[in-house]
């Protein structure tokens, strides 16, 4: 996977390259511990336990893992995967191209300033891009989330229900392809 570019809403570049789990993991690190990120990613660990998991991320072939930059300045994290081949998939009826995205950002001096709406609309437009059967991008925020769940919304997703996960009670978002 190659890295992609987008221009945002205002002019500022967005790139999104894929996860190098050795030399990101200090960045990733320490957004991990953001006080906004820490209650829903819950991955505030040693840096050996993270990249041990960054390290799984990369590997998985139901998932690309980037790091989404604005101007040059590394400010997110992203997970885009095949739902169909998650275990997500076992509690919502997903189609066979439905793919899913988990997303963060990581500077908190970066949130709260329409950013994630931004960068989720670059991702979402990828994942239709890449795959012209995909009929719908899902998420699973934590409920509790709800500046999240809003930039869900804010993006065109709408909210199918809630699910009981194995690691928390998910708002299950749906985006379907414009027509």
């Amino acid at each position: 996977m190659s890295t992609f570019e987008a221009v945002l809403p205002g002019g500022e570049l967005a790139s999104f390259r894929p996860l190098d789990p050795d030399g990101d993991l200090e960045l990733v690190h320490g957004w991990m511990h953001q006080p906004h990120v820490v209650p829903y990613w819950q991955l505030d660990v040693g840096r050996a336990e993270l990249g041990g998991y960054l390290c799984r991320a990369a590997a998985d072939d139901h998932q690309t893992v980037l790091i989404g930059s604005v101007d040059g300045e590394p400010v997110s994290y992203w997970e885009c995967y095949w739902a169909a081949r998650d275990p997500l998939a076992g509690h919502y009826p997903a189609e066979p191209a439905d793919q899913g995205v988990h997303l963060l950002i990581g500077p908190p001096e970066r949130t709260g300033r329409g950013l994630g709406r931004r960068l989720l609309e670059a991702v979402v437009a990828w994942q239709l891009g890449r795959e012209p059967a995909t009929r719908r991008v899902v998420a699973e925020p934590d409920v509790r989330n709800l500046r999240m769940i809003h930039v869900f919304e804010q993006c065109g997703f709408r909210r199918a229900g809630e699910l009981e996960l194995p690691d928390k009670r998910a708002a299950l978002m749906i985006h379907e392809r414009p027509r």
